[in-house]
């Protein structure tokens, strides 16, 4: 059971046998103010105390803020009393008791009143009149407290931190969040997820290309996907009614045929093989043609993930762990030397040791695509298209022409799929199965054959 609020310390202090309540100054002002500011409550009585200690801390808290600059909510200060009233409503929700609660909701009150400062005069009913830009914050403070407006991304923080997800997609998580929180900004609308109805919703998909210029429709409807992905957790969480998100998708003009990304040819396969490569990107090359693993999971792997004549590629994409792939014959050699007198946790690929800041998004095989693209195109292996940021071929095309190879050597679908880590189709081969057995998945890799280099073709 939570505990009684008139049990609660903060704010609280004993000074002798007598509470009094203690604020923290912020340190900017603390040349004016002091470290502290205190004020006696002339009781001993906790429960007392706990009654009597709210109208103390508005004043004190009142005192601050007069003491900040021009007095006014700048967004530093404005954002600090937001996180207070978090706070406040936090403990309003987790108190069981009737007047605990009850005396929550004084102290919100009376913040509230402190925030909006003295009457500036009466309206035209009587009424006392406020400053409006400081009413309108002590009513949005209130709102917050009671739990009747969230923050937009109040709860992002626990929302990441549970996510399993890559950095890559968690950075997509944080972009799409600030590019909210801006045409929130821009368009006046309160940052606060009661805030955002299906109809605000479509209108934010609506603005996006304008507000990230440059950007491909297929980037943009990521960062869409990932806010629809917080807010079905927030309704799991009965924090939304409802995933104002789905169906919310920027239309991508659809690839022709003479646009998709494709296979390597086998001319263009030997012409790689026989270029002038350094040996590192000969092995890498040679892994992903048969293979069929992308470039990452290669160059990541250790020693210890070449044991027992299988490769363990770290899990990529949506794989829900590290896989299996059967070492080709034609690569035993390349392993057995790049393996030779190493320790277990040793790169097999020690030429690219990856970013050296620990916090970079790119993956340790950013340099080596980038050395891979430039041997492509200096032995004639492109297909570039001018309106479009890749080309048709790249590291990808082995992995496309592995499984070519695959199927046209009579290898079963599900067999491919399990060794180059697809998702299975199907109800029977995607639910049932266990998968092929060890002994297959050799048999599939093994029909793959590189083309042979001979001048001739034979």
């Amino acid at each position: 059971m939570p505990a009684s609020s008139s049990t609660d310390p903060r704010f609280l202090e004993l000074h002798g046998s007598q509470w009094r309540v203690v604020v923290a100054v912020p340190k900017k002002l603390h040349s004016k103010l002091g470290t502290k500011l205190k004020r006696p409550l002339h009781t001993d009585s906790l429960s007392e105390a706990n009654r009597r200690k709210w109208d103390v801390v508005a004043e004190l808290k009142g005192i601050i803020e007069q003491a900040s600059a021009d007095g006014s909510a700048g967004d530093g200060l404005k954002k600090r009393l937001l996180n207070e009233a978090v706070a406040l409503r936090r403990l309003r929700n987790s108190t069981l008791i009737a007047q605990d609660k009850e005396n929550l909701n004084e102290e919100i009150a009376h913040r509230a009143e402190q925030l909006a400062g003295s009457p500036i005069g009466e309206d035209e009913y009587g009424q006392l009149a406020y400053a409006p830009g400081k009413e309108a914050f002590a009513l949005e403070f209130a709102r917050v407290a009671r739990g009747e407006q969230t923050p937009v991304d109040e709860h992002h923080e626990l929302f990441m931190s549970t996510s399993h997800v890559n950095r890559r997609t968690k950075a997509d998580d944080e972009r799409a969040m600030s590019v909210l929180k801006e045409w929130l900004e821009q368009e006046g609308i309160p940052a606060y997820l009661q805030a955002i109805t299906k109809r605000e919703a479509v209108r934010f998909c609506d603005a996006l290309p304008s507000l990230k210029k440059g950007l491909t429709p297929t980037t943009l409807n990521k960062y869409i996907s990932r806010l629809s992905v917080y807010w079905a957790w927030l309704e799991n969480r009965h924090e939304v009614d409802s995933n104002v998100w789905i169906g919310r998708r920027l239309k991508e003009r659809p690839k022709t045929a003479d646009e998709k990304e494709r296979p390597f040819t086998d001319e263009e396969v030997k012409a790689l093989l026989k270029g002038d490569a350094t040996p590192e990107m000969h092995d890498v090359m040679r892994i992903g043609a048969l293979t069929g693993a992308r470039l990452d999971a290669i160059v990541c792997l250790r020693v210890k993930d070449c044991d027992g004549g299988t490769f363990t590629f770290k899990p990529q994409k949506k794989e829900p762990g590290p896989r299996d792939c059967p070492i080709h014959s034609a690569l035993k050699e390349i392993v057995e030397r790049r393996t030779a007198n190493k320790s277990p946790d040793d790169p097999v690929f020690p030429e690219w040791p990856g970013p050296k800041n620990p916090k970079s998004l790119r993956e340790r095989s950013f340099k080596t695509s980038n050395e891979f693209t430039a041997y492509r195109r200096s032995v004639g292996v492109e297909e570039d298209r001018k309106d479009r940021r890749r080309g048709l071929i790249n590291f990808h095309s082995f992995r496309r022409w592995f499984i070519t190879k695959a199927e046209q050597a009579g290898q079963p679908e599900s067999t491919i799929a399990t060794v180059v880590g697809h998702k299975r189709t199907g109800m029977t081969f995607g639910v049932y199965s266990g998968g092929p057995l060890l002994e297959q998945a050799r048999a599939c890799v093994e029909a793959v054959k590189l083309p042979s280099l001979e001048k001739d073709g034979g």
